[in-house]
Formats: C-alpha cells, structure tokens, sequence
C-alpha cells in the first residue's frame, strides 16, 4: 500500500505537524509501508488526484486539518483516511460547539463563555483566576491564564496582529492535575498525568524536550482514574469521533472537581507526544500503532 503522510499545512501548529508526520512516516516505513510524505498546501486536492495514494495519514494539526475541511476533500477525493471525520473534526476544533455537546452529554466541563477578543480585552468577563483561550486552535497556542490579582485581561488578545479569530473562550481556572486519556477506536488507554516546571502546560512544555514531565499511570485516586477514562471515551463517542482521540483533563484533588478541556481529534505523533506514550504502555511500538490507523482508515467516517 501507498500510504500519503499528510503534514504541515499553514497553521499557526505547523512546525508540530511536520515533526508528526516525519515520525509517523517512518514508524510507517519500520511498518513495511510504501509512503509518499506530502508537505500540504492549497493545492492538495490537485497533489492527492495526480498521487492516487490507497489512504492517507492525517497529521495535521490545526485549522484546515483537524477541523474537517481536509476531511472533505479526501471525502471527494475518495481516498480513505485515518482519524475522525468531516463532522466530528469541526464540533472538536470548535471548543465552544464541543462544549455544547459535552453538556448535552452530562460531560463535565468548566463554567465559561464565548466572547468577542474586544471584549474579553476591555474587562474581566468574570471574576479571575480564568482562562482565555481561541476557539479552534489547539498546542495551547493564543491562551493565557489571567491570575486571581490580575488588574486587567491580558492586551494581547486585542492586538492588530492576533491571528487566533474575532472570538475567545473564557473559562473558569481550574487547580490540580494536569490528565490526558487517549481512545483508540472504542477502547480508553491509560491516563498521564503532566506536569512542568513552566507556568503552565504551554507550547513550549508540550513540545521542548525536558519541558514537561509525564507520569504513567497517573498517581490518582482509583476511582478518578476509571472516571477519566469513562468521561474520555463517552466524550469521544458524544462528538462522533473515529480512530484515535485524546481528551484532556484538570482535576482538582482538593475539591473533586474534575472538568474536560477539549478533545484532540489529531493529537501530536511527535517523539515527546502522549498517544506513542500511552500505546507503547499497553503494548503497541509506534510502527504498530500507525499500522493500526492505516488499517482503520475508511471513507464516511
């Protein structure tokens, strides 16, 4: 089989998606794969038809990759693909319809609101601590967390050069521990727990080597831990996902508030990335877990 790496892109996570696809591209390759790497742009619908691959690995990461519109065009094309499909992928970029969903779902998730960035810039929406967070953008990039003694919200957000859409996501700041649970087809992985030494789980913890620390299995209550992974895969399932998910998680031990963030419908393959990390716990190399993303591949998802 002729498998097509789809990575890159234009968006604002697409160093990410190049060091994904160029891990997952050769984990595919240790697989017995043939496999065309295809750095995309605006004419991919033109680069898939002329390349005739049997299916195609999404890793891009970020709008027109993650939510549905490459989706689409594989749709068109008729080239099966891996991960979720053309619906599922827009309701999980969009963190405000995705949270929509979850409360329909009786699925935990934190107080907040929708927002222009004009007003979210001018006063505090609500009282802080709280978070400020674009609604489809993901590796934690254009948020901020405004601190309890915060006199104003963060200005950058009402800058001329703020690239991450008219309207913000506000969220109540949850304390605690830092989880993540990754799905694989109708089944919940483990769940990590992560820490870091930086403010918060940012771009650079997430992507630097050394920049946060992964605990496997998390040190969490018994309990808890079933819990996450029940609310990860019913999360999973509320939005329509296919293949490989994760959703993340902050729970507050003190309290027992336990909220979901967001689900990730293309979650990052890099050599510091979570899903390797948890499939490799129960039992999958990365060649046999992108082998078993090929082998889900399928239009219609």
């Amino acid at each position: 089989m002729n498998i097509a790496v789809l990575m890159g892109g234009w968006s604002a996570e697409r160093e990410v998606s190049l060091r994904s696809g160029a891990a997952c591209a050769q984990a595919l390759k240790d697989a017995g794969y043939t496999v065309t790497t295809v750095d995309v742009d605006h004419s991919i619908s033109k680069t898939l038809s002329e390349l005739k691959p049997d299916a195609a690995l999404n890793v891009l990461h970020g709008p027109y990759g993650e939510d549905g519109c490459i989706q689409g065009v594989l749709e068109v094309l008729e080239i099966p693909y891996t991960h979720s499909g053309v619906l599922a992928s827009a309701l999980a970029m969009n963190k405000a319809r995705s949270r929509d969903i979850f409360r329909m779902a009786g699925i935990p998730t934190a107080e907040g609101t929708t927002v222009s960035r004009t007003v979210a810039a001018a006063a505090h929406v609500m009282t802080p601590p709280y978070v400020i967070k674009p609604i489809a953008s993901g590796s934690s990039v254009g948020v901020f967390i405004v601190p309890k003694d915060a006199k104003a919200p963060p200005q950058e957000i009402a800058a001329p050069d703020w690239s991450h859409g008219e309207n913000v996501l506000v969220e109540k700041y949850v304390a605690g521990h830092e989880l993540t649970c990754a799905i694989m087809g109708d089944r919940a992985l483990d769940v990590i727990e992560i820490t870091s030494d930086l403010e918060f789980y940012d771009y650079e913890a997430k992507y630097a080597p050394g920049g946060s620390k992964h605990i496997l299995p998390a040190p969490i209550d018994a309990a808890v831990y079933k819990r996450v992974q029940g609310i990860a895969l019913a999360a999973h399932q509320a939005l329509g996902c296919r293949g490989i998910s994760r959703a993340d998680f902050r729970y507050d031990d003190t309290t027992g508030e336990l909220i979901c963030l967001e689900v990730n419908t293309q979650p990052g393959m890099t050599a510091t990335s979570l899903v390797p990390e948890l499939a490799a716990h129960a039992g999958l190399s990365f060649p046999q877990l992108t082998d078993w993303m090929i082998k889900d591949a399928s239009l219609n998802r």
